[in-house]
């Protein structure tokens, strides 16, 4: 068992075994969507020649990216198995049950379809304004955020997530994103 994940394990679907984290292991959980986060911001603030557009547009991204988060909480995490529990690795299903009550797991799938495009621009603002900002002005700290951003959040964060998170979702069949296209249902199939 990893660290700051807790012995208490619960059954959430047909009997499987998952484990609740600790809200330790929650926090670290985000860290990734964290730093993909701060590291965006960054890009925004280094990439303007006034520093007051840069803080402001930065700001409004970090606001941006705390609402996306509250978004998932508040439309897609009822409809998770993990609702309400210990269970929810980054621990939004703890909260969102203080929001809104539990609601029909079967629509996960299409829930998930419908909200996660909301904070898809999340990936895409701070590449495009650093691109953009790189070509107006080639600097190596704009192009050193920009590469660390791209691997935070195109190969870190969802390989985290999938391996991590996803990999243990018991509602992974019914996910868009794990779902039967998914190249690591042939990992699982192995264990």
């Amino acid at each position: 068992m990893s660290e700051g994940v807790s012995d208490d394990r619960s059954e959430i679907k047909e009997g499987s075994l998952i484990e609740e984290y600790s809200y330790t292991q929650q926090i670290i959980n985000n860290l990734p969507y964290i730093a993909m986060t701060l590291l965006g911001a960054a890009i925004l603030i280094t990439g303007f020649g006034n520093p007051v557009w840069g803080w402001v547009c930065a700001s409004a991204y970090v606001i941006y990216s705390v609402a996306g988060a509250l978004w998932i909480i508040v439309f897609l995490c009822p409809f998770c198995e993990r609702h309400g529990t210990m269970c929810c690795p980054c621990g939004y299903g703890r909260v969102a049950a203080r929001l809104r009550e539990k609601a029909d797991v079967s629509r996960f799938g299409e829930k998930f379809k419908r909200h996660i495009p909301v904070i898809v621009p999340l990936w895409f603002v701070p590449i495009i304004a650093g691109v953009v900002f790189a070509v107006r002005g080639f600097s190596w700290s704009m192009v050193v955020l920009l590469v660390l951003f791209a691997f935070v959040a195109f190969i870190f964060l969802p390989l985290f997530s999938k391996r991590h998170s996803c990999a243990h979702c018991p509602q992974r069949e019914e996910c868009p994103w794990m779902g039967s296209n998914s190249d690591d249902k042939v990992i699982q199939s192995d264990e």
